[in-house]
């Protein structure tokens, strides 16, 4: 069982930035892969990025390539998604997932309860 918990969202304007947190309980941390993912109002919840167990593979969605960078750090027991160059629409609630594979069509079994990220234009 792995327990997530979200932090680091927030206001900011387009053009910034934001890092986000997700910390996990346990010590099979580093036995999973781990995924973020969005829902915006009125959306389906769609993939972000995901991490390799041991950090050493990463995938992202076309619409964030390039801004959104996904890090773990498996001593600490917590995966990041630093996001720079934030639009509007990357508002939206954030949740972070573990599993035992990454990728966009993996099956994530650990949920967080998600952290609100709103970008003002």
């Amino acid at each position: 069982q792995v327990q997530l918990e979200e932090s680091g969202g927030g206001l900011v304007q387009a053009g910034g930035s934001l890092r986000l947190s997700c910390a996990a309980s346990g010590r099979t941390f580093s036995s999973y892969g781990m995924g973020w993912f969005r829902q915006a109002p009125g959306k389906e919840r769609e993939f972000v990025a995901s991490i390799n167990r041991s950090g050493g593979y990463t995938y992202y969605a076309d619409s964030v390539k390039g801004r959104f960078t996904i890090s773990r750090h498996n001593a600490k027991n917590t995966v990041y998604l630093q996001m720079n160059s934030l639009k509007p629409e990357d508002t939206a609630v954030y949740y972070c997932a573990a599993g035992s594979q990454f990728g966009a069509d993996a099956k994530y079994d650990y949920w967080g309860q998600g952290t609100q990220v709103t970008v003002s234009s």
